[in-house]
């Protein structure tokens, strides 16, 4: 169906309309329309503009006022007056307030509409590194990355998901000389016909790196055939290729365990490393140097910055080839963007990047540009995000001192939402031991996730289970309840079914959670367009939180309420659990029916 147009667009567009009419000279005008506390919303626009015309606000308030017809049957404003200085309060009409939920309800998409003009969007996020275990500073790249991908899906973008994996460097030497030694080192005990887990990749992998490192450092003799291992890797040839395979292939074994207990979907083809791109690096470079984009310092093929100096004062280019002939990072993200632009068509390139990593992307999104592979057609966008912190605010560590294993952080939260959900079931809920299992699994992750999607990307902060699971305040758990509680009432209300009522007086509670149910469309084109998933979720707790304050105030089904009133009010609980489940399944959080 149709867009639906909201009733903040609405009323933005009579007010607009009426203020061409009042002062035609003005041209066209903002309305400033803001949600308040006084009425439903307040135009704060005419103080701008009379100051702009040298004019009396008030007098010009009063003038687009009578402009604008409010009280009259089937009108979208109830009432609308002067406040203040010149403020327009703006009242609706509690008839347009369930029309238009009831256009909202009729559509599959809740009123979202699909963006005028979408393109094709390159998401760079969830980036490992092979051999190596995943720990929490690998959380927020997956999460934040896997929520835009949603968001920006459902709005019609096209995206196409890459995870950049490290899969390439010197290291490899040391770990594929060790395995050609110790042949068996990476044979699973489980058999061949046997799933392998994660685990066991992992725990595989952790001995033969330890072994090699500790090898490469008191051996000089294997440290030099580790060393000529690289030269044959970047060499291509077979045998080296054929075992740096394996490793990377046991690794995505237990990747892909970490992201499906994360309840994330990743995809092999999805997974381009650095060394899909080692065939583009050397064009790279050449295309570099002969537009002078880069320039030969030292022997290294070097970018440099006006505004990007070191402590002494000096330049700090972007090295692109070393004077060893060796490619830097930048060689190989330079090639991902051409490949990316040129190949996949790409209109924008999204990075979930650390903030750390922020002057150097900046650097090479810079020398991109110089080389003509981003434009105004073509931009390069780094969602950067800060650091996961312990209650302590300091970097979150064990007790010991050492990075937080990503599995054991998952694990944990699993296991203290399970106990809350376990703690809560009663002979009234009756969860069975498998829901109850499912139910705590789905909590957990979708603590994890909710705690680092309720904080804007950019700010660090505090990892705190107790918090997390909370029933209270800000969590996901609140969010997963209410939709649970709205489930438990429409399941009370037996055959009676959800049905609008226009022609209903609304109560305070049901004005304030209908308004709000109105704004989600708007909500997810702001987290889409701003890549904001925190405004996403601020959006949804509002609504858990006007919805508390409805069944509070509002007795839904009651043999006391005229059937009409009930229909009205299960029509409202019904569209808010929809909003709630579809907005945090953008958000990749499950909403259990029971709990």
């Amino acid at each position: 169906m149709a867009s639906v147009t909201s009733l903040a667009a609405t009323v933005n567009q009579r007010v607009a309309d009426a203020l061409s009419a009042a002062l035609p000279e003005a041209g066209a005008a903002d309305p400033l329309l803001r949600r308040s506390d006084r009425a439903d919303f307040q135009a704060n626009g005419m103080l701008a503009l009379a100051k702009k015309l040298k004019g009396n606000p008030r007098e010009l308030a009063a003038k687009v006022v009578e402009g604008i017809p409010a009280g009259e049957s089937g009108a979208v404003i109830k009432e609308i007056e002067v406040s203040g200085p010149g403020f327009l309060n703006i009242t609706l009409a509690d008839e347009a307030i369930i029309k238009t939920l009831a256009e909202r309800a009729a559509d599959a998409r809740l009123g979202v509409p699909y963006a005028e003009a979408p393109g094709t969007t390159v998401i760079d996020y969830a980036q490992p590194n092979v051999a190596k275990e995943m720990h929490v500073g690998h959380l927020r790249s997956a999460v934040i990355g896997a929520a835009m991908v949603e968001i920006l899906e459902f709005t019609g973008e096209k995206v196409i998901r890459r995870h950049h994996i490290g899969d390439w460097g010197t290291q490899f030497g040391m770990l594929i000389q060790y395995l050609i030694e110790h042949p068996h080192e990476l044979d699973h005990k489980s058999g061949a016909d046997t799933e392998v887990s994660g685990e066991e990749a992992m725990s595989n992998l952790n001995r033969l790196y330890k072994a090699s490192r500790a090898l490469f450092d008191s051996d000089e003799e294997f440290k030099e055939r580790a060393r000529r291992r690289v030269v044959d890797l970047q060499a291509g040839d077979e045998e080296t290729r054929a075992l740096w395979q394996r490793f990377v292939d046991e690794s995505k074994i237990y990747f892909y365990s970490v992201f499906n207990k994360l309840d994330m979907e990743i995809h092999d083809t999805d997974v381009v490393g650095e060394s899909g791109y080692n065939a583009m690096l050397e064009e790279t470079c050449r295309l570099l140097e002969e537009s002078g984009v880069a320039v030969r310092s030292e022997g290294a093929l070097c970018v440099f910055f006006d505004d990007v100096k070191g402590p002494d004062g000096n330049p700090v280019p972007l090295i692109v080839k070393k004077s060893n002939g060796g490619y830097g990072y930048a060689a190989t993200d330079l090639s991902a963007i051409r490949d990316r632009v040129q190949n996949l068509g790409a209109q924008t390139l999204l990075y979930v990047v650390d903030a750390r990593q922020s002057l150097h992307f900046k650097m090479v999104f810079e020398t991109a540009r110089r080389a003509g592979w981003l434009n105004e057609k073509t931009q390069a966008v780094q969602l950067a995000f800060g650091t996961v912190l312990g209650k302590d605010g300091k970097p979150f560590k064990t007790r010991e001192g050492e990075t937080v294993r990503l599995v054991d952080l998952l694990d944990e939260a699993i296991e203290r939402a399970t106990a809350v959900v376990r703690e809560k079931n009663n002979e009234k809920i009756n969860l069975t031991a498998q829901e109850i299992v499912e139910n705590g699994a789905q909590i957990g992750i979708g603590a994890v996730k909710y705690a680092d999607l309720s904080t804007s990307a950019a700010r660090d902060y505090k990892f705190d289970l107790d918090q997390m699971v909370s029933l209270n305040g800000d969590t996901s758990v609140y969010l997963q309840y209410a939709y649970a509680r709205i489930q438990s009432i429409k399941r009370r209300a037996g055959e009676t079914r959800p049905a609008a009522h226009p022609e209903l007086e609304l109560a305070p509670a049901e004005r304030a959670l209908g308004l709000h149910l109105d704004g989600f469309a708007e909500v997810v084109a702001e987290a889409a367009a701003s890549y904001e998933p925190h405004r996403l979720a601020a959006y949804l707790y509002q609504l858990a939180s006007y919805l508390t304050t409805f069944y509070d105030q509002c007795q839904v089904v009651s043999a006391d309420n005229p059937a009409e009133v009930v229909e009205n009010r299960l029509f409202l609980c019904d569209l808010t659990g929809r909003t709630l489940h579809q907005g945090m399944a953008l958000l990749g959080i499950r909403t259990p029916e029971r709990l």
